[in-house]
């Protein structure tokens, strides 16, 4: 399927819009959504292994344990609504996860021997993830730098899965 036009570079049709966001939707959002869940994953795994099941209570800045703990009252307050999930972890924003893995680089290192290369990574899709994640429009640069950390990451991913990693996935 070709590539859709960023609508704002036109006048006005409804069906730009729509074009752009399926191909916002098909071509780079689910690249986004898999990734930081493995990064969650991975985050979860490595702790879980090096620190124990409760790792977020001693492996996690205060600062953010307490954003995520207000995050999800904010959830359980409107129970209509859908929820992240149990795990504090799927209340860590990307840039969150990245300062974890920063911060315990040296938990991570035995299983990831390139840990800092990815944590300057994962900042670099950061930006871009946040525009689409607010459904607005990236570059070309911006869409291969993403499709580039995706197929990267999922390598990295499958190697830890079949090698040292037992993936833990958050309750």
């Amino acid at each position: 399927m070709p590539r859709s036009a960023d609508f704002r570079n036109y006048a006005f049709d409804k069906k730009r819009v729509d074009a752009s966001g399926k191909d916002v939707g098909r071509n780079v959002y689910w690249k986004l959504y898999a990734t930081e869940n493995l990064v969650r994953i991975l985050v979860h795994s490595v702790l879980t292994i090096q620190v124990g099941p409760n790792w977020w209570k001693t492996a996690v800045d205060p600062d953010l344990q307490r954003r995520v703990e207000t995050r999800m009252k904010d959830y359980a307050q409107r129970t209509w609504h859908s929820s992240p999930g149990k795990h504090e972890v799927y209340y860590t924003f990307l840039s969150d996860l990245s300062k974890v893995i920063a911060a315990n680089s040296h938990l991570f290192e035995p299983i990831v021997t390139d840990i800092d290369l990815w944590v300057g990574r994962i900042e670099q899709i950061r930006l871009p993830r946040n525009i689409v994640g607010h459904m607005n429009w990236i570059t070309t640069a911006d869409r291969q730098r993403i499709d580039l950390f995706y197929h990267d990451f999922q390598r990295l991913f499958d190697q830890l899965a079949n090698g040292p990693l037992a993936i833990a996935i958050p309750a």
